[in-house]
Parts: C-alpha cells; sequence; structure tokens
C-alpha cells in the first residue's frame, strides 16, 4: 500500500509578464483559502510599484499578500534571500491553517523554494568588480555583456546587457571559481533531490503575439500611471544606478530617458522590446521546470472554464473537492 504523502503542500502559479497570473490568483486565493506569496524579485522594494505592475493594497480583496515592500530599493536581495524569507512565509501560512500560494515569474526565485536549492558563497573580489565597473564605463555595457557571453553564455542569454550589477556578478563567479555561474545554478537544481513540499505547479501560457499585445498595452498604461516620474523620485532619493532597482526591466529602460542619453519615444520602444525579450526568457526558463503543468489560455477563452480547467489540476493534487470550490 502506497504511504500518504505528509508534505506541506503548496500551489505556484508562474507565467511571463501580463499573460494575467494576478487575476487568477485573487480568484484562487478566495476559493481555496489561500495567501498569495510575491515571486517577483523586484516586488520586494518599497517604492517600486508601477514598474513591477505591484498590485495596489486596496485591489487585494482581502488575500494577505507576502514578501512585498520588505526592503528599501538601495539594498540587495538575493535568490538566498527570498527562498529563506518565502520558506518563513510558507511555515506561517500554513500554521494558519491557510494554503501558500507562490504568484510570479521570476523562475530562479520560485524554483529555489520548491526544490530547497543549496546557494552556495562562490566567494567575492571586489577589486576584480571595480575593474570590470571601469571596463564597462570605458567600452560600454555591450562590450562587458561580451565578456560574459564568451565565458558564460547560458547566463549572458538571460541577462540583459544593460544589467550591470548581474553581467560583473556572473563574471565575478566565474573569476573566482573558474566555473560558469549557469554551470553552478544547474549543479544546485541537480542537487535538489524531492521536494520538501507537495506541490502544485501551474503555469500560464497564451498565443506569443497576443501575449506581445498585452505587454505594449501595460507598458503604456505604466507611463499613464507616471512610471517616469516614479523611476525619477528613485534617483532623487540617491538610488545607486548600478543597484538592482535601477537595473529592474522597466527601470533601466526609462533612467536613459531622464539622463538625456535617449529621447522618450526611444526609451519607450526599449521598454516594450526589453519586456518582450524578457517574457521570452521566462517562457524558456518555466519550460524546464519539472512537473509544472501549462494551461493555454487560448484553449480557455471563458473566465469560467479557465477557473474550472485550474481547479481541477489543483483538485488531482490536493485534497479540495472540485465542485465546492468551483462553486
Amino acid at each position: 500500500m502506497e504511504e500518504a504523502d505528509s508534505r506541506p503542500p503548496l500551489l505556484v502559479l508562474v507565467g511571463p509578464t501580463a499573460v494575467g497570473k494576478t487575476a487568477l490568483s485573487l480568484q484562487l486565493a478566495k476559493a481555496l483559502g489561500a495567501e498569495i506569496i510575491s515571486g517577483d524579485s523586484m516586488q520586494v522594494y518599497r517604492g517600486m510599484d508601477i514598474g513591477t505592475a505591484k498590485l495596489p493594497l486596496e485591489e487585494r480583496e482581502g488575500i494577505p499578500h507576502h514578501l512585498i515592500d520588505i526592503c528599501e530599493p538601495s539594498e540587495t536581495f538575493s535568490a538566498a534571500d527570498f527562498q529563506a524569507r518565502c520558506t518563513d512565509a510558507i511555515r506561517d501560512i500554513h500554521s494558519r491553517g491557510k494554503l501558500p500560494m507562490i504568484v510570479g515569474g521570476t523562475g530562479l526565485y520560485v524554483e529555489a523554494v520548491c526544490y530547497g536549492y543549496q546557494f552556495q558563497d562562490y566567494g567575492s573580489d571586489e577589486t576584480f568588480r571595480k575593474r570590470m565597473s571601469d571596463y564597462a564605463r570605458e567600452f560600454g555595457a555591450e562590450a562587458l555583456h561580451a565578456r560574459l557571453a564568451a565565458v558564460d553564455p547560458e547566463t549572458a542569454g538571460r541577462l540583459h546587457p544593460n544589467d550591470e550589477r548581474r553581467v560583473i556578478r556572473a563574471l565575478e563567479v566565474y573569476e573566482t571559481t573558474g566555473k560558469p555561474l549557469s554551470e553552478l545554478q544547474s549543479q544546485s537544481r541537480g542537487d535538489a533531490k524531492r521536494s520538501p513540499y507537495k506541490l502544485c505547479l501551474i503555469g500560464l501560457t497564451m498565443d506569443r503575439d497576443r501575449l506581445y499585445e498585452r505587454i505594449n498595452e501595460r507598458v503604456d498604461l505604466m507611463l499613464e500611471q507616471g512610471l517616469v516620474d516614479e523611476v525619477k523620485g528613485l534617483m532623487d532619493k540617491g538610488v545607486p544606478l548600478s543597484s538592482a532597482a535601477l537595473q529592474a526591466l522597466g527601470y533601466k529602460e526609462i533612467v536613459p530617458y531622464l539622463t538625456g542619453e535617449l529621447d522618450y519615444d526611444s526609451a519607450v520602444a526599449l521598454l516594450k522590446r526589453d519586456t518582450r525579450h524578457f517574457a521570452k526568457r521566462q517562457l524558456s526558463w518555466f519550460r524546464h521546470m519539472r512537473e509544472l503543468e501549462w494551461v493555454d489560455l487560448d484553449s480557455l477563452p471563458k473566465n469560467s472554464d479557465l477557473f474550472k480547467e485550474i481547479c481541477g489540476i489543483i483538485a488531482g493534487k490536493f485534497p479540495f473537492d472540485i465542485e465546492y470550490i468551483c462553486s
């Protein structure tokens, strides 16, 4: 007789930016008695609301949200930090008899929690880091990115050339360990055995052209809501241009406009392009996630059908009455 699975349940909803995770997560949370944990690497920062599509408090419909606004934009927050804070949040949610649900698009962060990655200290070299920073200033971001592509094409492929902080960190890891960061992260994933949770992983996808149209519309909405002023506010507060905050998607494209390096239309076009590329990288990452069950939104255009499909997947993993939660 098969032994019962006593691991605590964890529901995970992932997908590319602008696919529609937020609205569905609220619907599911209300039906399942769940609390939401943001799986977005940038929503942890205070004052970064518009560019991260952070759901305003008044629109959360009373559903508790965790790991939002927990640190300052000038601070660093790593995947290991997220794993530790998220694990604590999951434990707390379970202790109150609620279902934890991670919702987001930062693949490494989500996987690190789901499979208990063992993060290693790869060391640091401040002298090397400064040398690379000076190199970027002298030869440009593309030249620095090319150096990374030469030793770690996989990591270079998922980092934008303007993401100087992460590009330098990846080069630093190679310098200190002699191994590409992508190889070390792959080893961490490979070392992870059985998940500490009873997982239900759901991925949302849709036609690529339709997704790109939604992305363009989202960027336009962010700009109408005041994205430029939000970025300017961070700069005025002295947040370093090399910080994770101002290297984030939606922020790093606006900075050159504010510093006079790009005109407004060029900055907007760059932001839309970078967001489309980011969505493509997200999909590529999620396709390699174990146990992920994909739901194609194009095949379920009616919200009631989509909700029923999702509920069916969840009921197959967790002991919920599908008729009850779909009512």
